[in-house]
């Protein structure tokens, strides 16, 4: 980001909408004016049951809709329905006219729950997260991960994506070139990877032996008692 206050005029805030995909876990509550008519079209809520020393806590849970590989899910009354490559407005709108046949002014709150992205590399805390709002910049997935190493290579990180049909789609960003902004990559979507490559410095210690000092203490014994033995 070297070049972002020279940069910043000309970058506009990209819009970032998140699509479904197969795989995917929803949660979907359907409300309306007279609650009992909307009652059929919600999934139970489920008692979920966690210890806590000698007490049990009990936490209703909302039930999932799986996203299936052919991108249906299969909805209370209405059967199945593709969703699967929408928006996440596009499936509200969908879901909310084709229940405007039964109930009068539904409203849906569609929430995609298995949204997870994958930090590896030279950073500070490596691992899976999942983001809450569905909304997350690389900037933001490096930051749950504690930031870059210094010894990870900012000019070439890799973001993979899978678009489907086991199709990856790799993208590189350099964060020292406000241009990364503008990436398709910028806001990562879920199930996202992001990998940042170790510099030259790391690879090449990579390859030291850290068994050496102790070899070359051995070495530095042996010569000396060779030298006294033959003196």
């Amino acid at each position: 980001m070297q070049d972002i206050a020279a940069a910043q005029s000309e970058i506009q805030a990209s819009v970032h909408e998140t699509k479904i995909k197969p795989n995917d876990l929803l949660t979907i509550v359907v409300s309306a004016d007279d609650p009992t008519a909307a009652a059929p079209f919600n999934l139970p809520i489920t008692p979920t049951y966690t210890p806590n020393g000698p007490q049990i806590n009990t936490v209703q849970q909302l039930q999932t809709y799986l996203v299936n590989d052919q991108g249906n899910i299969s909805f209370p009354v209405l059967g199945t329905i593709n969703i699967a490559g929408k928006e996440r407005n596009e499936a509200v709108e969908l879901l909310e006219e084709r229940l405007k046949e039964y109930i009068k002014n539904p409203i849906v709150n569609l929430r995609i729950v298995n949204y997870n992205i994958s930090v590896l590399g030279e950073v500070a805390k490596p691992g899976n997260f999942t983001v809450q709002d569905e909304k997350v910049t690389v900037l933001e997935a490096l930051s749950l991960a504690g930031d870059l190493t210094i010894y990870g290579k900012r000019n070439n990180i890799l973001v993979v994506r899978n678009q489907g049909d086991s199709t990856k789609v790799n993208y590189r960003i350099d964060l020292t070139n406000s241009d990364f902004m503008k990436s398709p990559a910028f806001y990562l979507q879920q199930n996202d990877i992001v990998y940042v490559e170790p510099n030259r410095a790391q690879v090449q210690s990579s390859t030291y032996n850290r068994n050496t000092p102790v070899y070359i203490s051995i070495a530095s014994v042996l010569i000396s008692l060779i030298v006294l033995i033959t003196r």
